[in-house]
């Protein structure tokens, strides 16, 4: 793995943050409510698909490409989230399973009134989430730094 790869996936990564962080400020203005009205509804919807891909963009592909250039073992998924929790990207592995629980929820949910329910913990965790890309992006800056 060369650090272009590496600096290219920083740069998608700080793509993904960008956008996650424009939905999720718009919804916290929106807040929890009981009812939506159909921008509201759709300006959740949105946050819940960039909440989605962005938590698989970062186990997927960023937490595998940072096993890649420091080379350790790419093994499983559990092995990759326990990679990424050792070089103090997030401070709890349960934490990081629920938010992928609720990615999976969102995945799943067709259902209006069910997606709504996701909402609140929607909110919730992407705010963790962008704190774990940017300490996500913290690192790969230092493995840059240390490359040049």
């Amino acid at each position: 793995m060369t650090i272009e790869k590496l600096i290219e996936d920083r740069n998608l990564l700080e793509k993904q943050r960008f956008w996650i962080r424009i939905s999720y400020e718009e919804c916290l203005k929106i807040g929890i409510k009981k009812n939506y009205s159909i921008e509201e509804f759709g300006m959740f919807e949105i946050l819940c698909s960039r909440y989605s891909r962005g938590i698989d963009f970062l186990i997927r592909k960023i937490f595998r490409t940072l096993n890649e250039y420091e080379f350790e073992n790419q093994g499983t998924l559990i092995d990759v989230v326990n990679h990424a929790h050792k070089r103090g990207l997030f401070e709890n592995i349960q934490t990081l399973r629920l938010m992928k629980d609720v990615r999976n929820t969102i995945v799943h949910e067709y259902i209006e009134e069910a997606l709504t329910e996701v909402f609140q913990e929607v909110l919730e965790y992407t705010g963790v989430l962008l704190t774990i890309i940017d300490n996500t992006l913290c690192h790969i800056e230092k493995l840059e730094n240390e490359t040049i």
